[in-house]
């Protein structure tokens, strides 16, 4: 896949199919959109084209809206759609600016001057341009003026995943990560950099990895433990994953920390992707370490049991 960090970055390519949006989650609603691009693409003998946005509109159109969460990051992002077999993915800078394009200079100026789009696949109900003026039945009639074509995934393709990016936000919040796969199509991930914490957990014999996770957009899910996957240096390990602010030991922020089974290397400074599998329980405050080392043991064997489940 070729990434391209502005629209005058692209260079342009052969029939191009393309699809536009920003693509939070790759979910499965995003997923259908890509399969019907690369089918396309390789039926008229063109190249799929996907135009994203960076940042995400939101956190230009409403910056003091500190309840958004995102999630993937751009990396994370990029990974997906590589994944899924976008062959250029543009990621346009987006601004005030750039929000006030009317529809038809959208699709003037970008969609046919700087791509060159033979042919638009757009999702059900999608909008476009200043105040998201630009509809399907806008395309459908300006399109043949500029010589391309455009499709719509019809509703009954992505309807159970219309609002899934909703869904997915909602789910993880509640700790509910069967469904959040569910929608998503694949684990839902954190990545972050091993930081240096207290220490506690060495000394109640389940030493973490503190995990710093850097951008503030990136959704957390639930307080709570969970069983996990976690990729150090390109090998999985399995673990279990403590979210929450560790009220047995009177701890006073969030910390997010995952103690990997069979594992001795020193991580420090590096980075790690950890994959929600399941929740295993709430965090509750226990009455002094010794309840706390017996509930641990008893986390590790139901991490251990559900990650197992998961692979039969």
């Amino acid at each position: 896949m070729k990434v391209y960090n502005h629209i005058e970055e692209f260079t342009g390519c052969t029939n191009a199919v393309v699809t536009t949006g920003t693509f939070d989650g790759v979910h499965t609603g995003h997923q259908a959109i890509i399969r019907r691009l690369n089918e396309i693409a390789a039926k008229e003998n063109g190249e799929s084209v996907l135009l994203s946005f960076y940042p995400h509109p939101r956190m230009v159109l409403f910056p003091d809206d500190i309840d958004l969460k995102l999630l993937t990051t751009q990396d994370e992002k990029i990974s997906l759609l590589e994944k899924y077999g976008i062959q250029h993915l543009i990621i346009q800078p987006f601004t005030k600016e750039f929000s006030r394009l009317s529809s038809l200079q959208f699709i003037r100026e970008i969609l046919v001057n700087k791509i060159k789009t033979k042919k638009l696949v757009i999702g059900y109900d999608h909008h476009f341009g200043r105040n998201r003026e630009g509809s399907f039945a806008h395309l459908k009639e300006t399109g043949p003026m500029y010589g391309f074509t455009v499709e719509e995934i019809p509703a009954q393709d992505v309807d159970h995943v219309a609002v899934s990016s909703t869904k997915i936000r909602q789910a993880l919040k509640e700790g509910d990560i069967w469904t959040a796969k569910e929608f998503l199509g694949h684990d839902y991930t954190l990545t972050g950099k091993v930081i240096h914490g207290e220490k506690k957990g060495h000394e109640l014999g389940y030493p973490t990895a503190n995990i710093s996770v850097e951008s503030r957009y990136k959704l957390i899910p639930a307080i709570g433990i969970y069983a996990v996957k976690t990729e150090v240096e390109g090998v999985l390990y399995d673990g279990m994953l403590y979210i929450g602010n560790r009220p047995t030991l009177n701890g006073k922020y969030l910390s997010i920390e995952v103690n990997l089974f069979d594992f001795n290397k020193d991580v420090y400074g590096k980075h790690i992707t950890v994959y929600f599998k399941n929740k295993i329980r709430d965090d509750i405050k226990f009455n002094g370490l010794d309840e706390l080392k017996i509930q641990l043991a008893n986390d590790k064997l139901s991490a251990i049991n559900l990650l197992k489940e998961q692979e039969k």
